[in-house]
């Protein structure tokens, strides 16, 4: 007896020895796993994103370091800021009024600034959270990235071509007002004049850039996820598993919410931006009681122009997204009527094809059951389904009216804090304008009576 006890004691548990291998394979494991993604080649979409960050990059939207926080803040702050306001504090001079109001001036670099800095704020902390390729909603672990790798690249090219079609023209516009405005703000020298216009040129683009690339950056994550919504509906005329339907349907809608829920204070902040920068110009114009000309209030156009181009950016991929989203009920609901009535018809045609088969295999069987027999009874015991079908039938035709229900119970969309962005919300904004514009108006007229 003693003999086995010591050997109980001396031999270790053989349990352990397998338990420290696996904790030591597991470390060994993951930096081979760490390796192996960073092995994985580059493709065509790898390289159109590093372009795309280098881009945000460079009109500081990368805040994923302190020193570039500094610089991005600091180039901000000198060129969208600084260098304005002391150009227009600096050129003030008596009888410049045809060329340009200072007041005027002053109001359009604040509100181009203020702007300019949300979009500044919102999407560099979304890229600092989340990277490019999660912000994005283009994860190589998502499963999806090779199935819509050429339409990724597409749409991101189609979304910077589009941003460069709306710069230019308004570039096109402020420039030719500064050249203007030159010639009736006089300087000391010629150079010093080139040197205020090429200035003034490169701040107000510098933050019309910015804001109009954040109003970019959301209409590349709708329109990416406008693809799904399409595949989708796709996959109703392929797929006939409605478990797979729904949970393919709810990553969609998460994708939805996380969206929703990144840019609802941006879209917010930017509405609220834009309309008060309109009242506020609505209220100097029609307070000014000079003459406004082209040459020393054709601030307020292009401005006005970059600003309402954004907000109708963000708009349009917003409600296009949540109108595609909402469209799958009905494409859902017509699979659902064409699944219905199809098994409906496949399940008379067999009742015909198997009484017509019994018929011409057994001719004489038919004239017994004919004689023996009422039509309506025979007729009745072959086209009777078996339990089993009956009851796969009603099966599949409960869950696909459960799938429909489900979502029209769940129609999805961009929403800002439960609002959701479709066309009465497009309205409901056109229309909150035109009364602030008319109240606006009253009060001027009132005011100048």
């Amino acid at each position: 007896m003693a003999d086995p006890h010591i050997q109980i004691q001396t031999d270790p548990p053989p349990a352990q020895t397998p338990l420290l291998n696996n904790s030591n394979q597991n470390h060994t494991q993951l930096p081979q796993q760490q390796q192996q993604e960073n092995q994985i080649p580059e493709t065509d979409l790898d390289r159109t994103l590093q372009k795309l960050e280098y881009f945000l990059t460079f009109l500081g939207f990368n805040h994923s370091s302190v020193l570039s926080f500094v610089l991005s803040w600091t180039a901000f702050l000198v060129t969208g800021v600084l260098a304005p306001v002391v150009i227009l504090e600096l050129s003030n001079c008596p009888g410049c009024e045809k060329g340009q109001i200072k007041d005027f001036e002053l109001c359009i670099v604040a509100s181009q600034a203020c702007l300019a800095a949300i979009s500044l704020i919102c999407m560099s902390h979304n890229l600092r959270k989340y990277g490019i390729r999660k912000f994005l909603f283009v994860d190589r672990h998502s499963g999806h990235m090779e199935r819509f790798h050429y339409q990724y690249i597409q749409q991101i090219k189609d979304s910077l071509r589009l941003l460069i079609v709306w710069s230019l023209p308004c570039f096109i516009l402020k420039t030719a007002r500064e050249i203007i405005r030159i010639l009736y703000v006089h300087h000391e020298s010629w150079w010093q004049s080139a040197a205020i216009l090429f200035a003034l040129i490169l701040s107000w683009t510098y933050l019309s850039t910015i804001s109009l690339s954040a109003s970019i950056l959301f209409h590349i994550v709708c329109n990416l996820q406008v693809m799904h919504f399409d595949d989708y509906a796709k996959l109703l005329a392929m797929e006939s598993d409605v478990v797979v339907l729904i949970e393919e349907h709810m990553r969609l809608r998460y994708h939805l919410s996380k969206i929703s829920h990144r840019f609802r204070i941006y879209l917010l902040l930017e509405f609220l931006v834009v309309t008060a920068s309109q009242i506020v110009s609505l209220f100097q114009t029609t307070g000014y009681g000079g003459k406004i000309t082209f040459i020393n209030g054709g601030d307020f156009a292009a401005s006005s122009v970059v600003q309402v181009v954004g907000i109708i950016l963000c708009l349009h991929a917003a409600t296009k997204i949540s109108h595609r989203a909402q469209n799958i009920a009905s494409i859902a609901s017509r699979w659902h009527a064409l699944a219905t009535c199809s098994s409906a018809d496949s399940s008379q045609l067999r009742v015909s094809n198997s009484f017509g088969n019994l018929e011409a295999s057994s001719p004489l069987n038919s004239v017994h059951m004919n004689y023996s027999e009422s039509d309506l009874v025979s007729l009745d015991y072959v086209a009777m389904p078996t339990n089993t079908q009956l009851a796969s039938y009603m099966c599949s035709y409960h869950r696909r009216q459960a799938y429909v229900m489900y979502l029209q119970a769940n129609p999805g969309g961009i929403t800002i804090f439960g609002w959701t962005v479709d066309r009465a919300l497009i309205n409901t904004i056109f229309f909150i304008e035109l009364s602030l514009v008319t109240f606006v108006l009253g009060k001027t007229i009132v005011n100048s009576n």
